[in-house]
């Protein structure tokens, strides 16, 4: 089936959008949360299959400087399909321009971004809401 690709998010069933990222799996995140990031982001896809949500990902970014793409997903049934790629590829041509572009991974899924020519930051630094449950899943080192 072919692919329907939007940047728009006025036709989003965000609660569509909340279950695409716990089956993905990107953890519990309410409809209302991914509404309100998915809304202050400069860069944002989706993507349907017969009107279905296979997969969403966005982009913070300044304009200049720096992009950063975060919370890509995609339905376990699509993913291997290239449907990722394609996702990474259409944010990182969003994201043209800038100084750099950033991308924050599930652990595990490093060597697929590598192979799309992201390489491991060696300064990256950061502060979590729940620094305990951020170690424990493998994002951030103890010390």
């Amino acid at each position: 089936m072919p692919i329907t690709w939007t940047n728009s998010e006025d036709q989003v069933d965000w609660s569509e959008l909340e279950s695409l990222y716990r089956l993905a799996p990107l953890g519990n995140k309410s409809a209302e949360h991914l509404r309100i990031v998915f809304t202050n982001s400069r860069y944002k896809f989706f993507a349907y299959e017969q009107q279905k949500l296979v997969a969403a990902g966005r982009v913070l970014a300044d304009g200049a400087d720096c992009s950063y793409i975060c919370d890509v997903a995609v339905m376990p049934s699509h993913q291997g399909s290239g449907l990722g790629r394609e996702m990474i590829s259409r944010l990182v041509e969003a994201s043209r321009g800038h100084a750099k572009i950033i991308l924050y991974s599930v652990p595990g899924k490093e060597g697929f971004y590598g192979k799309l020519g992201f390489r491991r930051l060696l300064t990256a630094m950061a502060i979590f809401k729940n620094q305990a449950s951020a170690i424990e899943r493998g994002y951030l080192s103890e010390a």
